[in-house]
């Protein structure tokens, strides 16, 4: 079914008319659908990645060869969620880069080196890996939820902070807010 605004009632968790091409620092978690763990697991506060999980950080990792304006931060693959800091730059040496922001109904549409259209083209190898790698006659699961979270990183004590969170993310899984068990 499309997207209907008479009787889709989505609000947008984006900051409204703000560029999310523009350069800077973002805090992303993406979830998998139904928090279900396809990652792996956790033994003794570290992560262990599954094949499923190997490719999630793999497809994170090849995120500069397909956007060469992301630079990665700290990032974890987590049994049901990614979290990662891209860091954003400009792609146009000494001239500045302005794109209008053009948005359909309330919500933004994605921009080419936006982090949503990262955001996407990751949750897309992920996904595509799951269907090609399913057993025969076993659907692929849905892999993601809709959307994602975004945090824009404004200054050095909210990164520091963020980037603490991530390193330790496996070490904390127990108390974790997107920990099912």
């Amino acid at each position: 079914m499309n997207y209907n605004p008479n009787i889709h009632h989505r609000k947008s968790v984006r900051l409204k008319e703000y560029d999310y091409s523009k350069e800077g620092l973002y805090f992303i978690t993406i979830c998998c659908d139904a928090r279900n763990h396809l990652f792996g697991g956790i033994v003794d506060g570290k992560m262990i990645l599954n094949d499923a999980g190997k490719i999630a950080n793999q497809c994170w990792l090849d995120i500069p060869n397909h956007f060469p304006n992301a630079i990665l931060h700290e990032h974890i693959i987590m049994p049901n969620h990614v979290h990662g800091i891209i860091e954003l730059k400009s792609p146009h040496v000494g001239v500045e880069y302005i794109q209008p922001l053009r948005t359909h109904h309330e919500f933004q549409k994605i921009i080419p080196r936006s982090i949503g259209s990262i955001v996407r083209g990751y949750k897309i190898g992920v996904t595509k890996w799951f269907r090609n790698n399913r057993a025969e006659n076993f659907p692929p699961p849905q892999v993601w939820q809709r959307n994602y979270y975004e945090h824009i990183i404004r200054n050095e004590k909210s990164y520091l902070t963020i980037s603490n969170y991530i390193v330790n993310n496996p070490k904390n899984w127990k108390d974790d807010k997107f920990n099912k068990e």
